[in-house]
């Protein structure tokens, strides 16, 4: 589903985002991507956004060359996936169904469909109850939530999470997770970069560890603390 090849940034100022990553994530997945601050889990998402562009190398995703897609086909291309952030970045003045029914309308979705569609996402996320409110009046999870189901309400065949427990107190964090599982247990691929230790070595997925822009560890399954203190330094 997703694969670099010999993938490469390098910014402006000379500092490598990635350095030569070969990489491949299968359908169904469910992978973690972590390291330090500033070892390439920034420029990883960036460049699956397309909001980044390789110095060298070749990234695919569903069997196209990122390198060769047309601007003008950067919209169909960013609808095949949902995009969670630390952030939120709602909406601020359209209530949570509002929210959620944007992403539909965006994809030109009928108003039946969004009628029949956007609820039923609300009530995967909890969030039935919260369908008039506006973000100032929700919680961080609540709005995380609702940022998550506007992510899948089109129904992508990946989901990419930055950081999305980034700003959640813990048992918010956990409930955000069990989420994301649920989703991926319906067959949704997830990239989730994070510095959640914790959460990555409860939940048993697949590690990847970026260090100084490379690739370091791959594997299945927590990592252990001494893995863990050295993300930290």
């Amino acid at each position: 589903m997703i694969e670099f090849v010999k993938a490469t940034k390098i910014y402006e100022n000379g500092a490598r985002g990635l350095d030569g990553l070969d990489l491949r994530i299968e359908k169904g997945e469910f992978v973690f991507v972590v390291g330090a601050s500033g070892s390439g889990k920034t420029t990883l998402v960036k460049l699956l956004l397309k909001e980044a562009e390789l110095s060298s190398g070749r990234i695919f995703v569903n069997g196209h060359e990122l390198s060769a897609l047309k601007r003008r086909h950067l919209p169909k291309y960013r609808r095949t996936m949902g995009v969670v952030f630390q952030d939120f970045r709602l909406l601020k003045n359209k209530t949570v169904y509002e929210n959620v029914a944007f992403a539909m309308k965006i994809v030109e979705a009928t108003p039946r469909e969004i009628r029949r569609t956007v609820p039923q996402v609300l009530n995967l996320v909890g969030l039935s109850k919260k369908a008039k409110a506006y973000p100032n009046q929700l919680s961080g999870g609540e709005q995380q939530r609702t940022a998550l189901a506007r992510a899948i309400v089109n129904r992508p065949p990946l989901l990419v999470a930055d950081e999305p427990t980034g700003n959640l107190d813990p048992d918010t964090a956990w409930e955000i997770m069990t989420l994301l599982e649920d989703i991926n247990d319906l067959g949704t691929t997830i990239v989730m970069a994070t510095h959640a230790h914790d959460i990555v070595d409860a939940m048993q997925k697949r590690v990847i560890q970026l260090e100084q822009a490379q690739l370091v560890r791959d594997h299945a399954g927590g990592y252990d603390n001494n893995q863990a203190e050295e993300l930290d330094q």
